[in-house]
């Protein structure tokens, strides 16, 4: 079951120079003329001052509608940063994403703090994304991220369903209705309702304390199947220890030293997002380097 749905998952001219974006196009072509990619390291939070939130629609950066080529995926946010031209520069319109990418236009566009950027973004990489070359599809597979790494991987995307995504999404329906990946016009217009209806108030508290739930999986019709072994939403270091000695490992049994390097840099910057701020013990499911 995903431990989270499609809620995450936004320039000024020294940040570009601080941490340079790389065209798409260029990366494409080292992957296909290496395989592997460098990783860049993760962004460091906005200078204090420039990390309020941004103006998105605006004649100097207006939204283009996603192209038939373009990937667009689940969450709505990272479908709109990649769609206007500010945002843009850091997330490429195409669809195709780095990580570091990912977590300076979440920070960006959604004020979203630096620590939470980095655990969202580089869970999603580990689980959906290509390790081998750095890049995820915000929405579904793309042979854009470059070959595949050794099954059981799944390198699918935003899109691929019951790992990084799951069913919890206001906007879109389950899985099992249709495309989860669709925005379904009825149920967005009945949850702006409701929040108009509350005055825009956060009911995610209330929602909570009022339908307490354990975590599960539906296998077949009225068949849930409960999963209490699944880390609460609130308790960050059990959710990184779960997702890097369970989850990555099941679907990385068996590594070449490349793949190994690259994904022991990326657990390191997933670390790095919960090390000060929740104080968790970092774990090493391949060894030290």
């Amino acid at each position: 079951m995903a431990i989270f749905a499609s809620f995450i998952l936004l320039a000024l001219v020294h940040l570009v120079a601080a941490f340079p974006t790389y065209d798409s196009i260029a990366v494409y072509e080292y992957v296909a003329r290496n395989g592997v990619a460098a990783i860049p390291n993760s962004h460091l939070p906005l200078p204090k001052g420039q990390d309020g939130l941004k103006l998105v629609n605006h004649p100097a950066h207006p939204f283009i509608t996603a192209s038939p080529n373009d990937i667009r995926g689940p969450c709505p946010t990272l479908n709109t940063i990649a769609s206007s031209s500010f945002l843009a520069h850091y997330l490429p319109r195409n669809g195709v994403v780095r990580p570091d990418q990912i977590v300076i236009a979440v920070m960006e566009g959604l004020k979203l703090g630096n620590d939470f950027a980095k655990f969202s973004c580089y869970q999603a990489l580990l689980m959906n994304g290509n390790s081998l070359t750095n890049l995820m599809s915000i929405g579904m597979k793309s042979p854009l991220t470059g070959p595949d790494t050794p099954k059981p991987t799944l390198v699918g995307g935003l899109t691929q369903h019951g790992t990084f995504q799951g069913d919890t999404s206001m906007t879109r329906v389950d899985a099992f209705f249709g495309d989860q990946a669709v925005l379904n016009k009825d149920l967005f217009q009945g949850s702006a309702s409701t929040a108009q209806l509350h005055n825009g108030r956060s009911l995610v508290p209330e929602i909570f304390n009022k339908h307490p739930f354990v975590p599960g999986v539906n296998h077949g019709k009225n068949n849930f199947v409960w999963q209490p072994q699944t880390p609460p939403l609130s308790s960050f270091c059990r959710i990184y220890e779960d997702t890097v000695m369970r989850v990555i490992p099941g679907q990385y049994p068996k590594l070449t030293s490349v793949l190994r390097d690259a994904l022991n840099r990326n657990l390191g910057f997933f670390y790095g997002a919960v090390r000060a701020e929740h104080n968790c013990t970092q774990v090493f499911p391949y060894g030290r380097d």
